[in-house]
């Protein structure tokens, strides 16, 4: 195979970085896509390939035989059903994080993944983001010794109109925003410290959301939209405030990871500004970034022996595409893992594993703040073994 034919399931939203893929003259193409409004799927013609096949029936995209792999970028609670699907039709699959809205969905699609002999990628796109690749290697080099603590905060300014004006609020269709929203700062924890979290717990609530205004109100259909403070400036149009809404939109997360570090997680969606600021503390100093001025500060600890060092800022240098430059290269990788047999930045266990998170800090905070463990990823291989496979 010299260029990978691509199938899109979910052709907008997420789904618009089929732009990054379609390259007739280079190594990949998009030939299809399957979204359920057919408006999806003439917008996707136009912005992407007019020659492409569509439907509005997923099984027929996956069916086809010129199509080798599959990016599934479908609200959160299908992505069980489209991965496990096209893995189990002999498709390579890029999935959008979160991987599953539950635990169980996550394994069902390693699963598929393992008996299939096709490969998968997860959607963390901030592993590919310069600002984290750069603490990444920081803290690989060892200057600020062995991470001990990490602090997360991450203020979500347009968390009202990204995740309450639509399917996201609702906890059947999201199981929490600790998922959605959460899993890529899990991930980027798991990711740097090089451990998973293995137990947390969690206080949330829904502060600020939610109330008692009806089901199907719109935007533009609101007498009081003049005047309200979450009407919605563009397509997504449900009551941020009706009655269905149940997702917690303050939470705190403290937890524990492999080899006793200690995490926390802080997650609002009605301030402001958006940005996440990390730290990470080891035992020679301290890293921690700054979105907003695009920078990174190490210092390290005062004393009287050779740990003295210098203290460093970092200018992050900024980057062509979407997601400050993530978007091409997470894309440009998947490609690679095709074709080249290069190891994802992000194993699909990682992306297991920050749902798994997610879903005990949910579970901690709806049985008030109980200590929960984190279900560790199966033995695939002694399962596959076991059967026979």
């Amino acid at each position: 195979m010299k260029q990978v034919r691509i199938g899109i399931i979910g052709a907008r939203g997420r789904g618009s970085i089929a732009k990054y893929w379609h390259k007739p003259d280079g190594r990949s193409v998009v030939v299809g896509a399957a979204d359920i409004y057919p408006e999806r799927l003439e917008e996707f013609k136009a912005d992407v390939n007019p020659e492409a096949f569509v439907t509005t029936d997923y099984k027929e995209l996956i069916a086809r035989e010129d199509i080798d792999a599959i990016a599934v970028t479908s609200p959160d609670f299908c992505h069980e059903e489209h991965a496990v699907a096209a893995l189990q039709a002999g498709k390579h699959v890029f999935c959008e994080k979160p991987l599953a809205i539950t635990v169980e969905g996550c394994d069902n699609i390693l699963r598929a993944w393992q008996q299939s002999g096709k490969h998968l990628m997860v959607g963390f796109n901030m592993r590919y983001m310069n600002m984290y690749r750069t603490m990444k290697e920081i803290v690989d080099s060892g200057v600020i010794g062995e991470i001990k603590a990490v602090w997360v905060r991450h203020f979500v300014g347009w968390g009202g109109y990204f995740y309450y004006h639509d399917w996201h609020a609702n906890s059947k269709n999201s199981t929490g925003l600790l998922l959605q929203k959460g899993s890529h700062d899990l991930d980027i924890i798991h990711w740097i410290t090089g451990r998973y979290a293995t137990k947390v717990s969690a206080f949330g609530s829904l502060d600020f959301y939610g109330g008692n205004k009806p089901n199907d109100l719109t935007c533009p259909t609101c007498d009081e939209r003049p005047t309200c403070t979450e009407a919605s400036p563009g397509h997504l149009i449900e009551c941020a405030f009706r009655e269905e809404v149940d997702v917690e939109d303050n939470n705190m997360v403290i937890m524990e990871l492999e080899g006793g570090i200690k995490a926390s997680y802080l997650q609002c969606h009605f301030t402001p500004d958006y940005q996440r600021n990390y730290t990470f503390i080891g035992t020679e100093g301290r890293l921690e970034n700054n979105e907003l001025e695009n920078k990174v500060y190490v210092k390290t600890r005062r004393s009287n022996t050779e740990r003295e060092l210098s203290n460093r800022v970092y200018e992050i240098k900024e980057a062509k595409g979407s997601h400050g430059g993530a978007d091409p290269n997470i894309c440009k990788d998947f490609v690679d893992m095709i074709l080249d047999d290069k190891q994802p930045v992000a194993t699909p266990i990682a992306g297991r594993m920050s749902v798994a998170v997610g879903c005990a800090a949910t579970e901690s905070i709806r049985s008030g703040g109980k200590v929960v463990q984190v279900t560790q990823a199966p033995d695939l291989a002694a399962e596959l073994t076991g059967s026979g496979q």
